[in-house]
């Protein structure tokens, strides 16, 4: 089932992190990952949120998503964004489509 990663950034060492975003693209497309939005000033409708940047990047599956999280290339590069940033990272689980939901109740 398609997975999600969604980050929450508060950007405190802009140079650093500009070097992780640097390699993030070319890391990121070794694992099938596609950004589907990045924000750096969401309007926040409801509520309180203290990040200033969000980003979502869908995965086929949390296996793969898992993969690219936890591989030598990416922890690479994450070292830069865990050093410049304050984050909250959560793996989110898709909604299956219609006709799978259909397949999974019958």
């Amino acid at each position: 089932m398609t997975t999600y990663v969604l980050a929450q950034l508060t950007i405190h060492d802009r140079p650093r992190y500009d070097r992780y975003v640097a390699g993030f693209m070319d890391v990121l497309s070794r694992f099938d990952g596609r950004v589907l939005a990045a924000d750096e000033s969401p309007e926040v409708m409801e509520g309180n949120w203290p990040h200033q940047k969000v980003v979502l990047i869908e995965f086929k599956d949390r296996e793969e998503a898992v993969r690219w999280a936890t591989s030598p290339e990416y922890r690479r590069i994450a070292v830069d964004r865990e050093a410049a940033t304050v984050a909250t990272v959560l793996l989110v689980s898709g909604v299956p489509s219609p006709k799978r939901l259909a397949a999974l109740t019958t």
